[in-house]
């Protein structure tokens, strides 16, 4: 059976639409931003066809980067990190629930209305159904977690400990780099959308270049490229 290119019904090139996508999620740019740098490579849109080219294929890009390193990830979950954050909805307190890894590989974000042991509960299952279960788990001292991981069954190892949770604490920056240039959310649904495509475009492109020599770092960058310019290929 032939598979259909999603992009057939757009008259604007694929790879104009990846980098427009990209820019967007990726950089904590405004719609208008994308449109300005856009029209300085000679690339002329609305900023409102930003929007729907990020509501269209963001969430497809963001598929298909996850299967792709799910079994990679499946594979280092020796340690997760897991932390939430404040998240300000028409002024009303929401909960983004984060876990990572120990070499910040983001593995799952979910948004909930409270912080008790239904949520953290939820947000548990929802990750160990998509990575398993883990060898050690790194939290603060929220006691829902305690309570959450007391009906799931312990890992081997918990640690609450001070500082010992700054990897999840720093992997939040992106995010909320992102959220000022946004202006913030204003639905529980589009954040939730939203968080899901960051994470997994921040997976795939950032390549923590502080870890490796220049030459590994731009040899790394490069196919991440280039296997970002096959997303969406029929």
């Amino acid at each position: 059976m032939t598979k259909h290119s999603p992009f057939r019904y757009f008259k604007t090139s694929p790879d104009i639409i990846r980098l427009a996508v990209m820019l967007y999620v990726r950089f904590p740019l405004s719609l208008r931003n994308v449109e300005d740098l856009l029209h300085e490579r000679g690339i002329e849109i609305s900023h409102e066809t930003v929007r729907i080219w990020w509501n269209r294929f963001g969430p497809m890009f963001a598929s298909e980067i996850r299967k792709r390193r799910i079994g990679a990830m499946r594979v280092s979950r020796w340690r997760w990190h897991l932390d939430e954050v404040f998240v300000k909805i028409n002024g009303e307190t929401h909960y983004l629930w984060r876990a990572v890894d120990h070499e910040g590989e983001v593995l799952e974000s979910y948004v909930t209305k409270t912080r008790d042991k239904a949520a953290a509960l939820k947000f548990l299952k929802k990750l160990m159904k998509r990575q398993g279960r883990t060898e050690e788990l790194v939290t603060d001292k929220l006691r829902s977690y305690g309570a959450a991981v007391r009906e799931l069954g312990s890992p081997k190892h918990r640690n609450d400990g001070r500082w010992t949770n700054n990897r999840a604490e720093n992997s939040h920056l992106p995010f909320r780099r992102r959220e000022r240039a946004m202006l913030r959310f204003r639905q529980m649904r589009s954040l939730q959308k939203f968080v899901v495509v960051h994470d997994s475009f921040y997976n795939h492109l950032n390549q923590e270049r502080h870890l490796t020599s220049r030459d590994i770092f731009k040899s790394n960058r490069a196919a991440a490229l280039t296997e970002w310019r096959g997303l969406g290929a029929a």
